[in-house]
């Protein structure tokens, strides 16, 4: 301010240069031309000090630069070689014909890298698990990276790990079914291939009528969804056992089943409780078992008794030694009884039963059933026993006949029959 003295504040004003423009403009492309020699030098300074310090039989790197044809202005040319030029390899005793001809040409290096396999989707290859992670496993299966296979697609049945269907190292078949993602990695399902052999050993199974076992995953008013070799199976109520229903209970444990329609196309697979049973109770019965069943259906003609899963007719003669005028009064439906297998048809599943084999007196099932069927397995013992002793009786005698016979013609002096010729009984 006007009349302050002491003030420390400098004043600013503007310098003008004495200098002609021409003048300051030349000095300033000298000095820029100066900065660009220094920069080239201090690039080729550490490539000499780091070629001082390699030793004898190191290969020395040089930068494979040119010199600037104007200082301080690029061509694009130098340009893109200032910016993507990099250091060069060049052995320390230069590009000789020996380095040249090393001996290891492409026709050597792409036999040493092997022949790289190639999958499409759908193909089938076998692979070696490499290791497990926690939603799949990495497998090896011979290309340039490993492929992946994810838990949902590990078995017909998800597992919770890896771990539980795979074991590290094991070599398995798989299907590819996707094509190399970003990183060239496939997926793989093993589900796909289970899923093909599972229907293809159902249909084996029914072909031939075997029994297989299978678990029982849920219970509805229908019947009960079944678990066959990995397979969705239905059982129907009525296959399960005669006149009831699978229970609650049953959810988790194993029963032993038969296939009765197998249809891949409509993803359809039906199996029967009860025909295994009853494949089972005929493989196991023989003339003179006793065996426990339950009427399910009088006749006038009889009963049919369910013995085992599978129904034998009880006829109205084989019921009691008397005589028997109506057959519900003596078997009332639903009643439980034990009765004698006395004849039986494996080949169409028929048998024929009988209690009256089982009276210790003639008339005790008209009169006391529950010592019958208490007494049940005494008596047919004792059965058994009276048709051995009546059966050794009838061949003792037919021995006798055939003794008697030679007899007769040994002492006539007539020849003695042949083997085979007709014994001249009386019709």
């Amino acid at each position: 301010l006007p009349g302050r003295t002491g003030s420390t504040t400098p004043s600013r004003k503007m310098v003008r240069s004495t200098q002609p423009r021409s003048m300051l403009l030349a000095a300033a492309v000298a000095q820029l031309a100066s900065q660009s020699e220094c920069a080239l030098a201090g690039a080729h300074a550490p490539l000499a000090l780091s070629q001082g310090r390699l030793g004898v039989g190191r290969a020395a790197m040089a930068m494979a630069t040119e010199e600037i044809a104007t200082p301080g202005r690029f061509t694009k040319t130098e340009r893109m070689r200032s910016r993507y030029g990099g250091a060069a390899f060049q052995p320390e005793e230069g590009w000789t014909d020996a380095a040249l001809n090393s001996g290891f040409s492409y026709e050597e290096l792409s036999a040493s890298v092997g022949e790289m396999l190639s999958f499409e989707r759908g193909d089938t290859c076998d692979g070696v698990v490499l290791g497990f992670e926690p939603n799949g496993a990495l497998v090896d299966i011979g290309v340039k990276s490993s492929a992946y296979v994810t838990l949902t697609e590990s078995a017909i049945e998800k597992p919770s790990r890896p771990e539980e269907v795979f074991e590290l190292g094991g070599s398995y078949t798989f299907q590819i079914i996707s094509r190399e993602d970003e990183n060239g990695q496939l997926m793989l399902s093993r589900r796909r291939i289970l899923y093909d052999e599972a229907w293809g050993a159902a249909a084996e199974i029914l072909a031939e009528d075997k029994s297989v076992e299978a678990t029982v995953v849920a219970v509805n008013r229908g019947g009960a969804m079944m678990s066959v070799n990995g397979l969705r199976a239905f059982l129907p109520g009525s296959h399960y056992l005669p006149g009831q229903t699978p229970p609650e209970e049953l959810v988790g444990s194993k029963l032993s089943v038969k296939l009765l329609d197998v249809d891949r196309d409509n993803n359809r697979l039906v199996v029967s409780h009860r025909k295994a049973l009853v494949d089972q109770t005929i493989k196991n019965m023989s003339v003179g078992s006793v065996l426990e069943g339950v009427v399910t259906a009088v006749k006038p003609y009889g009963a049919f008794i369910d013995v085992g899963g599978m129904s034998g007719l009880l006829h109205i003669s084989q019921i009691s030694c008397d005589h028997i005028s109506n057959v519900e009064s003596v078997l009332p439906l639903g009643k439980a009884i034990k009765c004698m297998v006395i004849s039986q048809d494996k080949g169409k599943g028929r048998v024929a039963l009988s209690t009256k084999t089982l009276e210790a007196e003639p008339g005790d099932m008209l009169k006391n059933q529950d010592k019958v069927f208490a007494e049940a397995e005494a008596t047919a013992a004792k059965y058994q026993e009276r048709l051995q002793a009546e059966r050794k009786a009838r061949e003792e005698a037919a021995q006798d006949v055939i003794f008697g016979l030679e007899s007769v013609f040994s002492e006539s002096g007539e020849s003695k029959p042949a083997e085979n010729a007709e014994l001249p009984f009386e019709s």
